[in-house]
């Protein structure tokens, strides 16, 4: 950069750097999706298409990043993290936060076609992006099982809410108010009684949400295809994730 009567102005810039030795977490959420969802009239309470799509564009930032260790997304969220001892961009909060959010958006819409391809994108997608620090080993697991928690509680009270509205013929608002103050046993027994739907029985991409990670953090690899990226939907709240297939814990 030239020196100029002007480059003072770069004093201005925040760099903000995070600390050393912590898990660092990008999440990234889909910007008004539920409108998004409307306007490109997708599948409820889930569009298998637009799940693909998320985990093509979470792959793209896997592909590139490679201090990131393991990725959890659900419904229009995912959330990328970086190993403990990372200095990727010198660990600068806005470089991370940027260069994911945008590779991730540039992916979705570069995968589209591949899972939409009769349906044209009515508008450009976006994403908001935060970053958390987390400094234990169980403080990420928390996080990481309190994002699958979600998962399963809010896809649960969405396949009864779009089983009332789509067979039951009720309303939106009818359907709102059937389900206010239901416990997921009530939802579960809803959905068996009246619509004859075993919920534990449906797919877990929608009940378990997508967790990919590196075939060299796990136990067994073939060493000619170290680098590959894993996908399953899975449990990973209990040990057995952490200690089997994705050994990123030191103590798993």
């Amino acid at each position: 950069m030239a020196n100029s009567k002007y480059e003072y102005v770069r004093k201005y810039e925040s760099d903000v750097e995070l600390l050393p030795n912590c898990w660092i977490v990008v999440r990234l959420d889909g910007r008004s999706f539920h409108h998004f969802a409307s306007v490109h009239v997708l599948n409820k309470p889930n569009d298998l298409r637009l799940i693909n799509l998320m985990n093509a564009a979470a792959e793209t930032v896997l592909g590139s990043f490679h201090d990131i260790v393991v990725a959890y997304g659900q419904s229009d969220e995912f959330s990328f993290v970086f190993k403990k001892e990372t200095n990727l961009f010198r660990r600068r909060s806005s470089k991370l936060i940027s260069n994911v959010c945008s590779l991730f958006t540039s992916g979705f819409v570069f995968h589209w076609r591949d899972y939409f391809a009769s349906l044209d994108l009515q508008y450009p997608p976006s994403f908001d992006s935060r970053v958390i620090l987390y400094p234990t080993d169980k403080n990420l697991r928390d996080y990481l099982s309190w994002r699958q928690v979600d998962c399963h509680v809010n896809n649960l009270y969405n396949t009864c809410f779009w089983a009332l509205v789509k067979q039951s013929n009720l309303t939106e608002l009818e359907a709102e108010l059937r389900l206010k103050g239901t416990l997921s046993a009530d939802k579960h027994e809803i959905l068996f009684s009246t619509f004859n739907i075993n919920y534990n029985s449906l797919s877990e991409i929608y009940r378990k949400g997508t967790v990919l990670f590196r075939s060299d953090h796990c136990e067994k690899v073939d060493n000619t295809n170290s680098k590959k990226i894993l996908q399953l939907h899975c449990d990973i709240i209990k040990d057995e994730f952490w200690m089997i297939s994705c050994k990123i814990f030191p103590n798993s």
